[in-house]
């Protein structure tokens, strides 16, 4: 029953918008059924007036038993569905959401933590490091960012957490330089009960993980959630054939193919629409132009081979001094 109770569709009414960061809106519910929210989790939430459209957002706090739970939002510059319609939202409006949804569980009982935040992907790690400070954990908060202007929560954590916060900003000449940061970890006393928690880009991501391995860091302690909007190409408009159905669908910029192949009344299996669990893999029988995937599911070689891609985060772009016209992807979905 408690998994339904968390599952089920229920009403949230916004009761605070506030602006978070430049292009990043700070939005308040009160949820219809309150459930407090631990760290790491979020929230699915309808948008789109009612066309399906579902995106997940990290609780960013949870408070008074989850009677109010706070989400932040960075706003897509191709969007016209998500995140375009959550910075839309003003005090007194409903949305359709589940209750807090965990599949990025904060760990009881390592010697040291590591939390990294690439961008927005700090929204994932605001419960976890205040978390750790009430445990009286040892814990390190890393924080990177293009420009100060755009990362949410830098003064407020800064506050709470003091020297525990590494601030490194791109236009200041701070980037941060990942090797540094996990040989730094390598080369500790703890580094083989040190575990790493990671929310940001794909590229980010990918960068952590690879030097990880090559410090021959554990890898279950290499803790991570996506943001499937990452990517290595910009979003840009391109088809998808799926010559067993007979079918061609346009993949517009600001929709993901399993978005496009559900409004266009095909079938298909998913489940985590972040790039992570692999329900949603399909195989890739033709490209023209480039798979740009976005996902944490296929090895390195595999996205290298581009056999296969994830539905709910790949995306296709036209290749340079390729052919004119939309990038296209032939699919055979299993």
């Amino acid at each position: 029953m408690a998994v339904q109770a968390r599952t089920r569709r229920q009403r949230a009414r916004v009761v605070e918008v506030a602006d978070a960061a430049e292009g990043v809106r700070r939005i308040v519910l009160e949820p219809e059924h309150p459930e407090h929210a631990a760290p790491g989790t979020h929230i699915d939430v309808e948008t789109g007036n009612g066309v399906g459209r579902v995106r997940s957002y990290s609780v960013v706090r949870s408070e008074d038993g989850g009677r109010r739970l706070t989400l932040s939002v960075q706003l897509s510059p191709t969007s016209r569905g998500g995140s375009a319609a959550m910075h839309r939202l003003r005090v007194g409006d409903e949305l359709s959401v589940t209750g807090p949804l965990q599949n990025f569980p904060l760990a009881v009982g390592a010697a040291r933590y590591v939390l990294v935040a690439g961008g927005i992907g700090v929204t994932a790690l605001v419960a976890m490091a205040s978390a750790l400070r009430r445990r009286g954990a040892d814990y390190e908060l890393v924080l990177a960012g293009r420009s100060r202007a755009v990362m949410a929560y830098l003064d407020d954590l800064a506050a709470e957490h003091g020297d525990r916060v590494r601030i490194h900003v791109d236009d200041e000449g701070t980037p941060l330089a990942v090797d540094d940061l996990v040989a730094g970890i390598a080369r500790s006393s703890a580094s083989a009960a040190t575990e790493l928690y990671m929310c940001g880009p794909i590229g980010l991501m990918d960068a952590v993980s690879q030097s990880w391995a090559e410090h021959g860091l554990p890898a279950a302690n290499l803790r991570f959630e996506t943001f499937g909007s990452s990517g290595r190409h910009p979003a840009e408009e391109f088809l998808v054939r799926l010559p067993q159905l007979g079918r061609e669908i346009t993949v517009a910029p600001d929709t993901s193919i399993l978005d496009a192949l559900d409004a266009a009344g095909v079938e298909t299996l998913s489940d985590c629409r972040k790039g992570e669990c692999g329900l949603c893999l399909a195989k890739v029988v033709g490209a023209t132009g480039t798979v740009d995937h976005r996902d944490v599911f296929l090895s390195e070689s595999q996205k290298e081979r581009s056999s296969s891609l994830c539905l709910c985060v790949s995306r296709a772009a036209a290749a340079d001094g390729g052919p004119a016209g939309p990038a296209v992807l032939s699919l055979h979905l299993t």
